[in-house]
């Protein structure tokens, strides 16, 4: 695999380093490895360990932005896609642990990914830990600490990485960013339709469906509360 990074000989302040990552909030960068000497096993590591969820990016450890809200809508997505992708037998759906290398010194955690089995060595379920490949779909689910930037070198490495489709989505619009390209989208609101294209063909799924899943709520137990 080749690089896809940004080199780190332009970085020279915290303020650089901050930058080169999209601007992220600085206290999702890990001091622990030193930046710019963290590995893929320091990414397991802090995961077995702390439970922690990283990205390694340009030798350092970023912790993923991602908050009760967020986790439980890409795990509503991640559950209505397993049904439609195992109905057909087209391949497998990951959650927001499931971590890719998508290129060397490169690990990515996709909210949620679809992968056919024709991009799994073997077709079948890797047995490593971090798997060198790329998803045909990816959903990133904004959270509060995601910034432009840094949803836009995401977009970037996982097109070069050879993703074909990735949905960007906002559950305080709700709305989905369909991109087929780095640069190329289009915007659904809550009343529109979402389709998986020429990745997920014959999916469909009206985004007031998946929305409404935020406004779950239990009834009221005897005491009214």
């Amino acid at each position: 695999m080749t690089p896809i990074g940004t080199s780190a000989a332009s970085v020279e302040t915290l303020a650089d380093l901050l930058e080169q990552l999209g601007g992220i909030p600085p206290r999702r960068v890990r001091a622990r490895p030193f930046p710019g000497s963290a590995i893929e096993q320091d990414v397991l590591d802090v995961y077995g360990h702390e439970g922690r969820l990283c990205e390694l990016v340009d030798g350092m450890l970023v912790e993923k932005g991602m908050g009760f809200r967020e986790s439980f809508l890409a795990m509503a997505l991640s559950a209505i896609l397993w049904g439609f992708v195992r109905q057909h037998n087209l391949g497998l759906v990951t959650g927001a642990d499931g971590m890719v290398r998508l290129a060397s010194g490169l690990v990515r955690i996709p909210d949620v990914a679809f992968v056919s089995w024709d991009r799994l060595p073997g077709r079948r379920v890797p047995v490593e830990p971090i798997p060198g490949l790329a998803p045909d779909l990816v959903v990133e689910v904004l959270s509060e600490s995601n910034t432009e930037g840094e949803m836009a070198r995401k977009r970037r490495e996982y097109f070069t990485a050879g993703v074909r489709i990735v949905w960007l989505i906002d559950p305080e619009g709700r709305t989905v960013e369909v991109f087929v390209s780095k640069d190329q989208s289009t915007v659904l609101d809550e009343g529109q339709t979402l389709d998986g294209g020429n990745v997920l063909p014959g999916f469909t799924l009206p985004l007031s469906e998946l929305f409404a899943e935020l406004d779950r709520h239990g009834q009221a137990d005897a005491n009214g509360s």
